[in-house]
């Protein structure tokens, strides 16, 4: 079969090579690839800059946004053949910390987790894939089109998971969210925050593009002029940080009210510098109560929430947050950004 392989921490290696066909152990599912999507994270694995092989390997399968149809499926696995299924991309580390033995493992203590695609295990850009049934999520059959979306919307799923834990030290009310970032993480963001009735404003550089229209079609309020002008128009009682641009990162520390949350999804790159007021902003985080946290990965209950959001969101605005389909011969311009790009999924039916 089919897959896209590279050699973790050597840029320019991600290639298209012909590997065994995998065979399912006990309780896994067989399951044909259908898509995968193709984020920051895999441009930046293509690009060396991390990454980590399988035990005992140079080279490792790509791709952790995974989408696919189960072709076989163990006897009592809850599972069956023609099912849409993704698979969960971390799995706990071998000796689990608290967290990892709680099922908790996208908040891994130690750092000994494994992800598909990632670190240590083969990833989901291959034509068959295997993945244990416990690890694995049915979609609603009609997703097809969409459910490549699945692990964005896991993320975003644990981000408001856990504004609403935060949310609950106290009376939480809120009534608006800014987003920053108009890419699927802000964007499926922003629906989510739509759906729970909140005044939902994104800010995105982009003024012309497919950009605005998501954003409006949703009823939320776009604004590009400047990041000052969203906060004031906004007036955030939350603010969901998708860009990981390090300026922009303490401007949202900063834009929230009284008890206000910031979620910062986005991850910057190290090394630079920007000029901030650190006393003022720990003046207004201490005087108003605020919270700012990281958050990344999804567990199992977060995949489940995922599935239940993408099942109810709009079938036509998911579609459209998917601006290009490539196929897997051509993989190569999936890993390179063209104008008007949202999101970019690579095809891996070879239709």
């Amino acid at each position: 079969m089919r897959a896209l392989t590279f050699a973790p921490g050597s840029g320019g290696t991600l290639a298209l090579a012909e590997i065994e066909d995998p065979s399912p152990g006990e309780g896994e599912l067989l399951v044909e690839a259908i898509a995968l999507g193709v984020c920051g994270t895999d441009k930046e694995l293509a690009n060396g800059e991390y990454g980590w092989a399988p035990d005992g390997a140079e080279r490792m399968v790509i791709g952790h946004e995974s989408l696919g149809r189960v072709r076989s499926a163990p006897e009592g696995s809850g599972f069956a053949p023609g099912d849409l299924v993704v698979g969960v991309v971390r799995r706990p580390d071998p000796l689990p910390c608290g967290a990892c033995a709680r099922g908790e493992f996208d908040a891994c203590r130690n750092g000994d987790y494994l992800e598909r695609g990632i670190k240590q295990l083969d990833g989901y850009a291959s034509e068959l894939w295997t993945v244990e049934a416990e690890y694995a999520v049915r979609l609603d059959p009609e997703l097809s089109d969409v459910g490549v979306l699945m692990e964005p919307m896991s993320v975003l799923a644990k981000a408001w998971d856990q504004i609403d834990r935060i949310g609950s030290r106290s009376w939480f009310d809120p009534k608006t969210v800014l987003v920053t970032g108009a890419g699927p993480i802000g964007l499926l963001a922003a629906e989510i925050g739509a759906r729970r009735g909140l005044d939902v404003h994104v800010y995105d550089h982009n003024d012309s593009g497919p950009k605005p229209k998501l954003v409006a079609e949703l009823g939320a309020a776009y604004h590009s002029e400047s990041m000052a002008a969203a906060v004031a128009a906004a007036e955030p009682d939350i603010v969901i940080e998708a860009t990981g641009a390090s300026s922009l990162v303490f401007d949202a520390i900063s834009a929230t009210g009284a008890f206000g949350i910031t979620c910062l999804t986005g991850v910057s790159p190290e090394g630079r510098s920007v000029p901030v007021d650190a006393g003022g902003v720990n003046r207004r985080i201490v005087l108003e109560n605020d919270v700012v946290f990281g958050t990344v990965n999804a567990n199992l209950g977060h995949y489940a929430d995922a599935a239940r959001y993408l099942a109810e969101a709009d079938r036509g605005w998911l579609r459209s947050i998917i601006t290009r389909r490539v196929p897997l011969e051509r993989f190569e311009e999936a890993f390179e950004g063209q104008p008007g790009d949202v999101k970019t999924v690579i095809d891996l039916t070879g239709g």
